[in-house]
């Protein structure tokens, strides 16, 4: 594949590795951090030790909570909060909903205003230009990458839609992973976030923008996902598959940054606003019958798009065979998506008659752009009916 230009842009610090929570403290108060606004996903107690070496060093905390997908009237509230009590720095800790959160409030503080003024799609997409507070992320699950990415997707209730802010400002200052704190994941936690982490894998290997960086990237986060995300839901995860998937989720937050994503994602965007849905599940759902498609238009319409031989190479990555076959790649994945139960769209309230309205809000999606190629409304139709 021809490079032709590229850029890659992370946060301004990635720690790894087990244990390295502990880290966090010494590294926020470095940061300048003196009053912390906490954000949590539902389940706050998860953040105590942190909270605790927070307060062991003299820094102050604000607890925020966000119970569930996070939306734009949930990130008002928090960033009033940030603002009424002078927080100068903000911790998240939690799945992608608490880090998005985070991310959002720690970038709007600065700027005042309404979040929908700097949303995309259904906002008035106003550029983030000052600098965010600081911004430590830290995941408890392994799926979303939100640690690395400059966006943070918000529901929109009134729009049923979800859409990003989106610039270099809302890249956290420090990416914090600590493969431990998957400890105790329910399983159908690490089925949807691991789904989730595999699709922001393959999507950018394939992508109309991939590049040299994150195909490395790529390619080793799908070994690490083919060999350990069946075993880490099926079995209880030891600390081997905790390490896969928490570096899988990771490269995957790496390489949609920065090379895109696909139709599979074009479709989750619309489906987490229009129906209560968990988006690595959603994710997961879309997948095979994605690649299937994907797979089938590039041969009818673009026999020599360098896309073609990625999905051959992704099938290799998957079944460890390096004649496997394209088709078996998704395969593959269709019979993980079986072993781990994922349901289909319909489970969420899909109908066949809201599939049109689906089909055009997927078409008008971010990241609808860097799929391999451009889907006519009857292949997205079909990739919709088949998901259901």
């Amino acid at each position: 594949m021809a490079v032709t230009g590229f850029e890659f842009a992370t946060a301004t610090r990635i720690l790894y590795g087990a244990g390295r929570l502990a880290d966090a403290p010494e590294a926020i108060r470095a940061l300048g951090g003196h009053r912390v606004l906490l954000v949590t996903g539902r389940d706050a107690t998860r953040a105590a030790p942190l909270r605790e070496g927070l307060e062991r060093l003299g820094l102050s905390c604000v607890s925020f909570t966000v119970e569930g997908e996070p939306t734009v009237e949930r990130v008002r509230e928090g960033t009033a909060l940030a603002l009424h009590e002078r927080c100068d720095a903000v911790a998240a800790l939690g799945g992608g909903s608490a880090l998005d959160a985070g991310k959002a409030i720690a970038a709007l503080a600065p700027h005042g205003g309404d979040p929908l003024d700097y949303l995309e799609v259904v906002g008035r997409g106003q550029a983030l230009t000052k600098p965010s507070l600081p911004l430590v992320a830290i995941p408890t699950t392994a799926g979303t990458g939100s640690e690395v990415t400059r966006n943070a997707v918000l529901g929109v209730k009134d729009a049923q839609v979800k859409a990003s802010l989106r610039g270099p400002t809302l890249l956290p200052r420090l990416a914090l992973v600590d493969p431990d704190l998957l400890k105790g994941a329910p399983p159908t936690v690490l089925a949807s976030s691991g789904l989730d982490a595999l699709s922001q894998l393959i999507e950018p290997l394939v992508s109309a923008r991939a590049n040299p960086l994150t195909d490395a990237l790529a390619r080793e986060g799908i070994r690490r996902s083919a060999r350990s995300l069946r075993r880490a839901v099926l079995e209880t995860p030891d600390a081997s598959a905790r390490e896969d998937l928490a570096l899988a989720s990771l490269l995957g937050g790496l390489c949609l940054a920065n090379s895109g994503l696909g139709a599979v994602h074009g479709f989750a965007a619309p489906v987490g606003g229009m129906y209560e849905a968990p988006h690595g599940a959603v994710c997961a759902a879309l997948l095979p019958a994605t690649m299937e498609v994907n797979l089938r238009a590039l041969r009818a319409r673009a026999p020599e798009h360098p896309s073609l031989a990625r999905f051959q190479e992704v099938a290799a990555l998957l079944t460890g065979r390096a004649e496997a076959r394209a088709e078996e790649g998704i395969t593959w994945v269709r019979e993980l998506c079986e072993a781990l139960r994922v349901p289909g769209l319909g489970a969420y309230g899909l109908t066949e008659a809201e599939v049109p309205r689906l089909v055009a809000r997927a078409r008008a999606a971010s990241s609808m752009k860097a799929n391999p190629l451009t889907l006519s409304d009857e292949e997205l139709t079909e990739i919709a009916l088949r998901s259901r």
